[in-house]
């Protein structure tokens, strides 16, 4: 399986997600500005592969830091993951991961002791990742029968995770249990990360899949047989309201009114368990430069706006469950939810 990222002799190496799939182009970061960067600019995204390179990105401040006094060198990492938080908004597992570490640095005492916990943390991370992928998939594969046909949304996989993936984690193990899933996976514009890399992913494993624009779901849904849709998280409030890649409501709306099941797939480190509903939930307004690339390069010097957003919220009531790595969890939510995780 391919790594999208590792921490290596104290600097992390990822693949640049950009270049994909037409080549896959390594690079090694080895200061903070740098992953901030990465992280800001989408060579590495995906709420779990985010966290991830989030924990590395503390390891590589201790080692920065190391020949600091003490206190210089606690406080000097303490603002890395200040500056880290703010490089996404919306993805709760970075600032989830990123407030352990800051926890373990803010309590430790000698600078060796913390970074050994730091170390070991990040590494824990990402075991942890990749195991509630596998078991994400393991629940997720229960919904999944024969030759069904099913609709997914962006990447889900192993570039945006830690291991096999959420939902794709999930299409993964119903092709190892010799299900036979028929894919349909929406560009997802403007940066095409179903089209370039969940089609690339899946391909890369003989599984069927079709390309669709995305403003053809609601034909494909009405034409052709969907049986079930399966999407991933960015973040989940306990009211079960989900933040995704824009397009993921309406995707919903559609699976709502052609009666399809409606899955999220997401690790419980997706939860936000400090609010209520998804309108407290921040969306990301991304560059315009993101639509000039894609055919709107006449309009860059003009004077027409444009609106990016790069997430939308699906409501709760429109999700049949959300499937974990504890199980799936079927409404109503904000009851289910709290016993839950």
């Amino acid at each position: 399986m391919i790594s999208p990222i590792k921490y290596h002799n104290n600097k992390i190496i990822i693949i640049d997600q950009r270049k994909l799939p037409n080549k896959r182009v390594y690079e090694t970061i080895s200061d903070i500005k740098s992953l901030y960067n990465a992280i800001k600019n989408l060579k590495i995204r995906g709420a779990p592969l985010i966290g991830i390179a989030a924990a590395y990105g503390v390891c590589l401040s201790s080692y920065l830091n190391s020949k600091k006094s003490n206190d210089d060198y606690k406080n000097s990492i303490l603002m890395d993951i200040g500056f880290l938080k703010s490089s996404r908004p919306t993805a709760i597992n970075l600032f989830n991961i990123l407030n352990k570490a800051e926890k373990i640095v803010k309590t430790g005492k000698l600078q060796q002791e913390i970074s050994i916990d730091i170390i070991k943390f990040a590494k824990r991370i990402h075991t942890d990742d990749s195991n509630m992928c596998e078991k994400i998939g393991f629940y997720g594969d229960k919904l999944i029968k024969n030759d069904m046909h099913i609709l997914t949304h962006c990447n889900t996989g192993i570039f945006a995770t830690g291991g096999i993936g959420t939902a794709l984690g999930i299409i993964y193990k119903s092709k190892l249990s010799n299900k036979n899933p028929i894919v349909y996976i929406g560009e997802t514009r403007p940066l095409l990360q179903g089209a370039r890399l969940s089609a690339y992913e899946l391909s890369q494993e003989s599984i069927v899949c079709f390309i669709i624009p995305d403003n053809a779901r609601t034909y494909i849904f009405d034409k052709y047989r969907i049986d079930i849709v399966i999407v991933g998280a960015d973040r989940i409030a306990m009211n079960g309201d989900t933040a995704n890649k824009i397009g993921t409501f309406d995707i919903a709306i559609n699976a709502k009114y052609f009666n399809v099941p409606f899955y999220i797939a997401a690790s419980s480190t997706t939860f936000d368990r400090s609010i209520a509903t998804g309108i407290e939930i921040p969306i990301e307004m991304r560059d315009d430069e993101e639509l000039y690339k894609i055919g709107y390069q006449g309009l860059k010097n003009s004077k027409v706006d444009f609106i990016n957003p790069a997430f939308d919220i699906t409501p709760g009531e429109l999700i049949n469950g959300i499937i974990t790595e504890k199980g799936i969890i079927y409404p109503p939510y904000e009851k289910n939810i709290t016993n839950f995780i």
